[in-house]
């Protein structure tokens, strides 16, 4: 027996739009907004990201805990910005590709073909309501197989890789990203503190101070700041901070901010 909730969205599914649209017979359609801050930069080493943990379904606040770094393999992360539950699925069936691709050729999937199926994926999807943004980061281990022996994906050295895809089908390699509702906070951070060659350290604070930004100024970011590292050992969750008591202007390890974020 289906709900009032459950017809809506029927009704707003039928007409067509946006799957994020709600909309009721004679009821203006209702926009479910939704934002996130994800960054990631690649650095000495390997490749950080830091997320926010907030989840949110127009001015509600779903959770405050919701995990947007999803593992793919033991050495690829992928980011959550958009649908969650599309986020989800896709990287989910990527982390399905990658074990396959490992079955059948005995080394590990390189980060740059792991983009390339997803990307690959979406754009056969592409105009069917999907709301995907997400980085796909690893580490590359100088791209041989199980018994040390050969080399795979002509020209990948190995190293840190990140590529940002989207569900349009779109693939970019970059140094560093950001991608969601907080997006523009955070890369007035990172344009001004990134540079190559940064220790696994300095990126990790770089990335708290993008995000922790981006949750000051963006109402759909907030919550726990989440950090992880791929390196040539795998990915790792590094650090967990809690956004609300977190001085801006000063290292991680500071006093909390002294206006308080209970007026937030």
């Amino acid at each position: 027996m289906k709900g009032a909730a459950g017809s809506a969205r029927m009704a707003g599914r039928a007409g067509g739009g946006d799957p994020y649209t709600v909309a009721a017979p004679g009821a203006e359609p209702l926009k479910l907004s939704h934002g996130t801050t994800t960054v990631a930069l690649v650095c000495d080493g390997g490749v950080i990201a830091a997320v926010d943990s907030r989840a949110s379904m127009g001015s509600f606040v779903g959770s405050r805990t919701t995990q947007k770094v999803i593992p793919v393999s033991q050495h690829i992360l992928g980011t959550m910005a958009g649908g969650a539950a599309d986020c989800t699925f896709w990287l989910r069936y990527l982390g399905m590709q990658a074990k396959v691709f490992e079955d059948r050729n005995g080394f590990q999937m390189p980060v740059a073909t792991a983009a390339r199926v997803l990307a690959d994926a979406l754009l056969g999807q592409r105009g069917k309501g999907l709301s995907v943004g997400t980085m796909i980061m690893g580490h590359d281990r100088g791209n041989r197989d199980s018994s040390g022996r050969g080399s795979v994906s002509g020209g990948n050295q190995g190293g840190g890789q990140l590529f940002y895809v989207d569900s349009d089908g779109a693939r970019v390699k970059g140094r560093y990203f950001s991608v969601g509702s907080g997006s523009t906070y955070a890369y007035s951070v990172l344009d001004e503190g990134y540079r190559d060659g940064m220790s696994l350290e300095e990126a990790a604070d770089l990335a708290k101070r993008a995000v922790r930004h981006a949750t000051y100024r963006d109402a759909f970011s907030g919550g726990f700041i989440n950090v992880f590292v791929v390196d040539a050992s795998g990915w790792t969750r590094l650090d967990v901070d809690d956004s609300g008591f977190l001085d801006l202007t000063q290292p991680s390890d500071a006093t909390p901010d002294p206006i308080g974020r209970e007026q937030r």
